[in-house]
């Protein structure tokens, strides 16, 4: 046999067992057999590196250096979940769902598994990307040390599409996280907390082999791309399991909210049976046109539901109460807590919000109380045990100055939350504003991170963003860790943010309210910040979802004078303060004051559709209602939306003229 016919199938033999054991758990030879092959096609590659092949298995064992990930854009975005706790909230999920679309729904029932969220994408059959989540529409490469998982298959079998993406989680069973803990309890060094976080650290080593020898695992359960013939999501399953994916057996069809509770009632209890860590139920609908129809908001699909079971709890005592500043004033208690252990992790803090959840609560220092993890991520305090209270103890009187820079404190009426109203003064605003603005999801500034911003402002070398862009090399390079190349890196970072599109500038600059979907919705109704900061108050009231507390929050802004010497020397050192000409090229004011509904299957995907709708003046809306001024109906339009429409005499079109509309 010649040496490339060995080689191929060496590949494929090692490729089927891996299959059989790491995801069937039906192994056909034993280890010793199955190091024996690996070794023999290990010695025939060195011999003959023409025949390299990316996904061979030899890659598994790692020994690729990543010295920094690269971010990479999803192609298509990872959304986050809605939450629920309760069959009532299934219930109005359900009713939300029935309105908006046509015939019976059926739902598939999937495990929450808690990990880290990962995405892959095949070509032609073969493995070639992994990404993390990140914030959902970037995140970093990290398909060196994903190829390593034994779970993930480098090749496919089957029918499976030319490309396409497979979202899971790459989790650490609870078996594997007890064995590399007991080894490093060995080694005396600290044992990890959990398994997740320890599942999440692991694909961020930059030594690929040494994420080799952690027994990461990869559930897979959300296909993405081009998936041509398959209509459901429980079918887009099987089909990923064919192809040769682990995609958890749990998974089930229900008819109805019933058989929905009946999985979940199951799983509360049986989940501890698992050799992995669950945090709930996903609940999906299960027909992808569904799907489809009801589309996304902009965090979460409107298709699906996160069930979480309910949050261990714990009691501990309250030793002090301290409170934290954030970046635009607002007073956070803090309870300081004795440490003790909840949901894997040791927990020392949790928020008690604000002072009305303090009065609401009678919390007090020296109390015994009790401690859950909301979500089972953030520790908050839920209630007193009251029998161990000290009936000595006073209540919390709540602090009436700063924290930080002694300040009087100011509470607006009607709002929870105390501030701090000195802030170009008070240093953990300064602070927070510029770690913001460095943050991923606004100038996203490589090489500077929030403790190099503490300490830039500290070292008194910046007071505010602006600053930044005057940075030089020789001031930071004395600075605590600071090297040639990292000094280079953060400078370099700095000067690439002027490309940062005006929206995600218009977040960055911390404008209290202004949120990323705000963020985008100012800068396309008002093209630069001199229209911006021109405007009047009852101007941004008039753009679409602008409430007045927003357009007070712009206004004040654009009052305060350092503010707008801020914003003026960001437009003298270049950075993008105004949409580009390409976009506003691609931007009409053709359909302004007009609300579309979408609904059916289309030529284009229905998100170009409503994005033409929106880049052309539009709103694009769920439900029809007396307010629609068309629906754009493609193949299966839903009986009743039709009847809808033509009952409160909707104009209907089609997609082509649609097109005609906006020429």
């Amino acid at each position: 046999m010649k040496p490339e016919e060995k080689i191929n199938k060496l590949r494929e033999e090692l490729h089927r067992h891996n299959y059989l054991y790491y995801v069937l758990d039906k192994p056909e030879i034993s280890d010793y057999d199955f190091d024996q092959k690996l070794k023999e096609l290990q010695e025939l590659e060195e011999k003959h590196p023409e025949f390299y092949d990316e996904n061979s298995p030899t890659l598994r064992v790692g020994g690729a250096v990543t010295k920094s990930f690269a971010t990479v854009v999803h192609e298509n975005r990872m959304y986050s979940l809605d939450n629920s706790y309760s069959k009532e909230d299934l219930e109005n999920w359900e009713k939300r769902i029935e309105k908006q679309v046509d015939g019976e729904v059926n739902f598939t029932c999937e495990l929450k598994y808690d990990g880290a969220s990962i995405s892959l994408t095949y070509e032609k059959g073969k493995f070639k990307q992994a990404v993390t989540r990140g914030d959902g529409i970037q995140g970093d490469d990290v398909t060196n040390n994903v190829r390593t998982i034994r779970s993930v298959p480098l090749r496919l079998k089957g029918d499976y599409p030319e490309k396409f993406e497979i979202r899971g989680e790459i989790v650490l069973p609870y078996e594997g996280f007890a064995q590399l803990n007991a080894a490093r309890v060995e080694a005396g060094e600290e044992p990890y907390a959990n398994p997740r976080n320890t599942a999440s650290g692991s694909l961020k080593l930059q030594d690929s082999a040494e994420v080799a020898k952690r027994p990461l695992d990869c559930l897979l359960f959300s296909l993405s791309g081009n998936l041509s013939g398959i209509k459901t999501q429980y079918e887009g399953l099987q089909k990923a399991r064919e192809w040769g994916f682990k995609i958890p057996e749990e998974a089930k069809l229900a008819r109805n909210l019933k058989e929905v509770m009946d999985f979940v009632n199951y799983w509360d209890i049986h989940r501890h049976d698992l050799p992995y860590e669950t945090d709930g139920v996903v609940v999906k609908v299960n027909s992808l046109h569904q799907q489809d129809e009801l589309g996304y908001t902009a965090k979460a699909p409107r298709w699906a539901m996160a069930y979480k079971f309910k949050a261990e709890q714990v009691s501990t005592k309250l030793n002090k109460i301290s409170y934290q500043v954030g970046r635009t004033g607002a007073i956070t208690p803090v309870a300081n807590l004795e440490p003790v252990q909840l949901g894997g992790t040791t927990v020392k803090r949790a928020s008690l919000h604000n002072a009305d959840q303090i009065e609401k609560l009678d919390v007090r220092e020296g109390d015994e109380v009790y401690v859950e993890k909301g979500g089972e991520i953030i520790p908050k305090i839920i209630g007193v045990d009251f029998t161990k209270r000290d009936p000595e103890s006073d209540p919390i009187e709540y602090i009436t100055q700063c924290p930080e820079c002694e300040t009087d404190l100011v509470r607006n009426e009607g709002e929870a939350q105390h501030y701090c109203p000195n802030f170009n003064g008070c240093p953990p605003q300064i602070i927070g504003r510029i770690q913001h603005y460095i943050s991923r999801k606004a100038m996203d500034i490589e090489g500077l991170g929030g403790e190099t911003v503490a300490l830039l402002v500290n070292e008194g070398l910046i007071g505010n963003y602006a600053d930044l862009y005057e940075l030089k090399k020789e001031q930071i390079l004395p600075l605590e860790r600071m090297a040639e190349k990292s000094a280079e890196n953060l400078i370099n970072g700095i000067e690439n943010s002027k490309q940062i599109p005006f929206e995600r500038v218009l977040f960055a600059l911390g404008i209290r309210y202004v949120g990323e979907t705000v963020a985008k919705k100012l800068a396309k109704e008002f093209k630069n910040i001199d229209a911006l900061k021109k405007a009047k108050k009852e101007e941004l009231e008039n753009v679409d979802e602008i409430g007045e507390r927003i357009a007070e929050s712009v206004v004040e802004f654009f009052a305060d004078e350092e503010n707008v010497m801020n914003v003026e020397r960001l437009k003298g050192y270049g950075l993008q303060l105004e949409i580009s000409a390409e976009k506003l090229a691609n931007q009409t004011n053709k359909l302004e004051g007009q609300t579309f509904v979408v609904s059916g299957v289309f030529e284009m995907s229905r998100n170009d559709l409503k994005k033409l709708i929106e880049d052309n003046g539009g709103k694009v809306s769920g439900s029809i209602s007396s307010k629609t001024s068309y629906v754009v109906a493609g193949e299966n339009m839903g009986p009743s939306k039709l009847a809808k429409a033509e009952s409160l005499q909707i104009p209907i079109i089609d997609e082509k003229k649609f097109l005609g509309m906006i020429g």
